[in-house]
């Protein structure tokens, strides 16, 4: 099975609409014009991952936190545009969770050292390598990788989780605690994610 492309207009059968989507596409989506596609959103975010780690390792954090709560928040604005407008492709099937990744991966690596459990960074990390190659495997074998609502919990927790870091290491604020709880908790719903499929 050959890797989609991103400009293919070959769209899957719908999923089923969350309640998440409906309120996104009530306060943002009916903003974003016809022609800007989910596949042109995650392609975004992972085009803009690239300057959001350079200025979070520059420590610039008073640019670099909000460009990284921006450019996560994407990734619910791009599953809910594919997911209201009949838009899923194979495309964003696959890259959407992995542009998560991209991001949320090399932050946790470089806020390890600093205000991090060695082991719980560690096992979040070993999870999100686990759900790629699962992926993989699963996609060669003809199986469907869907996002689902363990997934987006896992996503959200570990936003929340990375953010309360980069408040700790950029306001000299110890959060260290509150952010390994809730990363923490992000690991539960990994597991969740991987048995039911999702990314």
């Amino acid at each position: 099975m050959g890797y989609p492309s991103f400009r293919d207009t070959q769209y899957l059968p719908s999923q089923k609409v969350l309640i998440t989507d409906r309120c996104i596409d009530w306060l943002i989506l009916w903003a974003i014009p016809p022609w800007i596609t989910p596949n042109h959103i995650t392609l975004f975010r992972i085009v803009a991952t690239a300057p959001t780690l350079f200025l979070l390792i520059a420590g610039y954090y008073d640019i670099a936190v909000p460009l990284f709560l921006f450019v996560a928040s994407t990734d619910a604005i791009d599953g809910a545009l594919a997911r209201t407008r009949d838009r899923i492709t194979e495309w964003g099937m696959m890259f959407d969770p992995l542009a998560d990744k991209l991001l949320i991966v090399p932050v946790l690596l470089i806020f390890l050292l600093r205000n991090l459990p060695i082991p719980l960074a560690f096992t979040i990390i070993f999870f999100e390598l686990l759900i790629i190659i699962t992926a993989i495997l699963w996609r060669k074998r003809g199986g469907v990788i869907q996002a689902n609502v363990w997934g987006k919990i896992k996503m959200i927790l570990q936003v929340l989780g990375v953010f309360l870091l980069m408040l700790a290491v950029w306001l000299s604020i110890p959060l260290g605690i509150p952010a390994a709880i809730v990363l923490g908790a992000s690991i539960y719903f990994s597991i969740l994610s991987m048995v039911y499929h999702g990314a």
